[in-house]
């Protein structure tokens, strides 16, 4: 995840839920992305904080650091060197027609090089480590698409170097959307006001969002005609508790939509409250966050620096 905007409960649901429940079925790598976050401008003191609120999430969501390796980016300068050699056998056509560059670049005058190369990048962070597989939503199919075509059109040109990345996804969570719009998937990059419920915002905040929450014209609960607005609270609720459908059917039927928002705020609240006081324990203990830090590092710095060598032997590159 990048280092930038408040990591909300779509996150958390949709991807850090996930993270924690197959970190001891693969070796697994998680990555702070902060060469991402910087194709946009970014104040680097906030940066900085954002790089150790995102990893002390990580941790507060269950992601044991014995069992994996969490580490930031541009702490392992590979991923860098890997990029510009992947660029070098990348063609612009392709870049140009992914998804997320056209929507983002269509909203600037002007586009830096590094929103194109975005996709590159990306690339080399799964290369670099001969993934198998990436935990990734439908929303990231375009770009795992690509990274398997980059390592696809290398493997055909210097020979075989790469694995490819498998299509075949690990279940991932729930789809959560936007509370202010539920059209919309719920996005960290979103700045308006009641757009989503930060993983640290306090119950009041999160309470107000909730109930500021957009339904539709019904008076109450009916799963057969919900818009997408209640059709979403109702999602949240149930990935929180993991209650069944019948029980989500029983409990909410006929309940009007001020009571369900209540419901909903109370159940975000109580799940919230220990994965803070959880963050908060880490933050305060002097030195911890950055020796998790220092150690993932340390830990896959072999992987990567062993296929960087191995690419620039293949491509003719001084060794």
């Amino acid at each position: 995840m990048q280092p930038s905007g408040n990591l909300h409960i779509g996150n958390y649901l949709g991807a850090l839920q996930n993270w924690v429940r197959i970190q001891r079925d693969y070796e697994c790598i998680f990555c702070v992305v902060d060469l991402h976050a910087v194709t946009l401008p970014q104040d680097p003191a906030g940066l900085r904080a954002k790089i150790h609120e995102i990893a002390a999430l990580y941790l507060a969501a269950g992601i044991d650091p014995k069992a994996c390796s969490i580490m930031v980016q541009s702490a392992v300068p590979a991923h860098a060197e890997l990029a510009w050699m992947l660029t070098c056998v990348t063609p612009v056509g392709w870049l140009e027609r992914m998804t997320q560059y056209k929507a983002k670049s269509a909203k600037q005058e002007s586009v830096g090089d590094g929103l194109l190369q975005y996709p590159v990048l990306m690339a080399a962070d799964i290369l670099l480590y001969q993934a198998g597989i990436v935990p990734v939503g439908e929303d990231q199919a375009q770009h795992l698409e690509l990274t398997r075509d980059i390592a696809q059109r290398f493997n055909s040109l210097y020979g075989e170097t790469f694995v490819v990345p498998g299509t075949s996804l690990p279940a991932v969570g729930a789809r959560i959307m936007g509370l202010d719009d539920p059209t919309q998937k719920m996005s960290k990059s979103e700045a308006a006001a009641n757009h989503a419920v930060a993983l640290l915002d306090p119950p009041d905040k999160i309470r107000k969002i909730i109930m500021r929450a957009t339904t539709d014209s019904n008076p109450a609960v009916d799963f057969e005609t919900a818009g997408p607005g209640v059709l979403n609270l109702l999602s949240i609720y149930q990935a929180f508790s993991g209650a069944p459908d019948d029980e989500m059917k029983s409990r909410f039927t006929g309940l009007r939509y001020g009571d369900l928002k209540k419901e909903v705020a109370a159940m975000v609240i109580s799940q919230l409250e220990p994965f803070q006081e959880r963050y908060r324990r880490i933050v305060s203990e002097p030195g911890y966050l950055a020796g998790v830090l220092r150690e993932g590092a340390e830990r896959v710095a072999p992987i990567a620096n062993e296929t960087v060598r191995l690419v620039k032997e293949r491509m003719g590159l001084w060794v």
